[in-house]
């Protein structure tokens, strides 16, 4: 390969998903040579899975508001959501012949619903712009000359870049590619990574056998959750080994916190939450004559089966009998059923990943300050966010702002040995 003239700087890009690709894109509109490695056989594998359900790209809400679903990480995050924001990835999404809506929670979703035609769109623009691409590449890391090595088909494949792009994602679906092995590298390079932990997760419960076995997939609808101080609505389903869900998920950072902090969390969840204290009494009040009391209760509170089995397995735990109750204590149990956590789910099988590069190890720009020239962005930075499109605009607005950081510092006199090394023998890419 030859070495790209100087007004063509040579950058790399690890990872091929969305924060890796808006960076490419960036860079080759600003004039750079740029080339994307990733260990898969095909680009954007997690950003396909995502869409799976309906591509969630963003949310329609207030920036000001929209901000502060970074929690900790909004004074890090902001400067870069802001330079790209929910509108502006809305009419870049419209610019590759997919137009947005926003649905009824105000999430923000591509026409199509699907991720695959704005993933098609979007690789016939970045080969245009002269983007390479360069798959089956595994990152190893560095070698003794400072060069990417990876494992390639051929054997090991180095480059020596101007600049290097970091976008390798989490470790979640790590079938997918983001499995986190690059945590090791930059450890190894003393950059500061705070622990890859499950986020947007579902969590485990020593459910009873009887409860496992009938109620597994089974959905609760028009739920309430609490935990702390937090309480939402929304809906969550039972599984084998717990439960998981949109509200589940809402609510994922605090309960792994205090799962790490004390074993174990106690959610509530409000079975009627629609239903004011007083109106569920009355309701409870009506005598039951010979009906069955889960038939009863079915009819006079309205609770699917799967509700009612949750209440029943309330009881059993707390060593109460459920007949027994008066009605004020059987509606107190059906709009706060404490269900008690053990354990969140597998980072394997999480949406996505908290963890991940401290930022304090960033420079304004994205850079890793003991690593000059090289950026990261994405996933595999310090921060997590709801699901409901925050986690892809976050995701695409680094690896913009990233990008936007190589520019600034090959411009710079910071770079100027770099541009003339590069031009020496090692400063091309070798196999």
């Amino acid at each position: 390969m030859s070495v790209p003239a100087p007004s063509q700087p040579h950058v790399a890009i690890i990872g091929a998903g969305p924060a890796g690709l808006m960076a490419a894109e960036v860079l080759a509109n600003g004039g750079a040579s740029v080339t994307v490695y990733d260990a898969m056989q095909s680009v954007g594998r997690k950003f396909l899975m995502a869409g799976r359900g309906g591509l969630n790209l963003s949310h329609s809400e207030p920036l000001p508001q929209f901000l502060t679903r970074y929690r900790e990480a909004m004074p890090h995050l902001s400067a870069g959501i802001t330079a790209f924001p929910p509108d502006a990835l809305r009419a870049w999404s419209e610019g590759l012949g997919q137009p947005t809506f926003v649905g009824s929670s105000g999430r923000v979703f591509p026409k199509t619903f699907k991720a695959s035609p704005l993933l098609r769109a979007w690789l016939v623009r970045l080969n245009a712009l002269g983007v390479q691409f360069k798959l089956r590449h595994r990152w190893t890391g560095w070698d003794a000359e400072a060069r990417l090595a990876f494992q390639a088909p051929g054997g090991q494949h180095l480059v020596k870049p101007r600049a290097t792009v970091l976008a390798l994602g989490g470790a979640s679906w790590p079938r997918l590619g983001s499995d986190g092995t690059w945590v090791e590298i930059l450890a190894a390079q003393g950059v500061t990574i705070s622990p890859l932990r499950p986020a947007n997760c579902g969590f485990t419960v020593a459910w009873s056998g009887i409860f496992r076995d009938r109620f597994e997939g089974r959905p609760l609808k028009g739920i309430a959750l609490s935990f702390g101080r937090r309480s939402l609505r929304g809906e969550a389903v039972i599984t084998r080994t717990g439960i998981e869900g949109g509200a589940i998920y809402a609510l994922s950072a605090e309960l792994r916190e205090a799962i790490a902090s004390s074993g174990r969390a106690t959610l509530h969840i409000a079975l009627r939450p629609d239903l004011e204290i007083r109106q569920l009494i009355a309701r409870l009040s009506a005598p039951r004559g010979k009906q069955s009391f889960s038939n009863w209760l079915r009819k006079a509170a309205q609770l699917s089966p799967v509700a009612i089995g949750l209440l029943q397995e309330a009881a059993i735990l707390s060593g109460r009998s459920l007949p027994s109750c008066s009605p004020d204590e059987l509606a107190g149990l059906i709009n706060a059923v404490p269900v008690e956590l053990d354990g969140a789910a597998p980072i394997a099988r999480a949406i996505s990943t908290a963890g991940g590069i401290s930022f304090g190890e960033l420079d304004p720009d994205y850079m890793i300050r003991r690593l000059p020239g090289v950026f990261a962005a994405g996933e595999m930075l310090d921060w997590e966010a709801p699901t409901g499109g925050y986690l892809l605009q976050a995701t695409f607005a680094t690896g913009a702002a990233a990008a936007g950081g190589v520019l600034k510092w090959l411009s710079t006199g910071a770079a100027a040995g770099e541009r003339i090394r590069a031009l020496l023998p090692g400063g091309e890419e070798t196999r």
